[in-house]
C-alpha cells in the first residue's frame, strides 16, 4: 500500500455576513473576498439552501449593493453551489436568531466540515457543532491554503 491520501473537498456554508463583507470590502485582499474567490476556483464545495440565499440577496440589497452584482452572485450560486434541502423538522432551536438555526441546519444536512461566520450568535456553540467547525474567514482560509 502506498501512503497516498484520498483528499475529499472541504464542504462549507458561508453565512450571509461573509457575502456582505466581501461585497462591501474595498480591499481586494479581504479574507471574505478570498474565500469566495477560492470557492469560484473550485477549492471547496459551497453549500447553500434557499432561505440562506434569500437572506443573502435581501442583505446585499439593504446595503445598496448594485442589483446587477447581486444578480450575478445569484446566478453563480445557482450554477456552482451545492443546494441543500432543509426540511423544517430538521431546524433545531439552537440559537436566538431563527435565521441562524437555518444556517446550522443547512450545514448539518449538507454534510459541511465548516460554517464560516462573523455572527456572535454562533459563539454559544463554542466553535463546533456535530463535527462542523464554526470559524471566521481567516482560520478557514488557513485550512484552504494548507490543502
Amino acid at each position: 500500500m502506498g501512503n497516498w491520501k484520498v483528499t475529499k473537498k472541504i464542504r462549507a456554508v458561508l453565512d450571509t455576513n461573509v457575502f456582505v463583507s466581501a461585497a462591501l470590502s474595498k480591499n481586494a485582499n479581504s479574507p471574505t473576498r478570498e474565500a469566495l474567490d477560492r470557492w469560484k476556483r473550485g477549492e471547496f464545495v459551497l453549500l447553500i439552501c434557499t432561505p440562506l440565499a434569500e437572506e443573502i440577496v435581501e442583505k446585499l440589497l439593504d446595503h445598496r449593493v448594485d442589483k446587477e452584482k447581486v444578480g450575478d452572485l445569484v446566478e453563480t450560486l445557482v450554477n456552482w453551489a451545492e443546494w441543500v434541502e432543509v426540511p423544517p423538522a430538521k431546524i433545531e432551536s439552537l440559537l436566538s436568531d431563527p435565521d441562524d438555526n437555518v444556517i446550522v441546519a443547512c450545514a448539518v444536512e449538507g454534510g459541511a466540515n465548516y460554517l464560516v461566520t462573523y455572527d456572535p450568535h454562533f459563539d454559544s456553540l463554542q466553535g463546533e457543532y456535530r463535527g462542523i467547525k464554526i470559524v471566521k474567514a481567516i482560520p478557514f482560509l488557513e485550512v484552504l491554503r494548507s490543502e
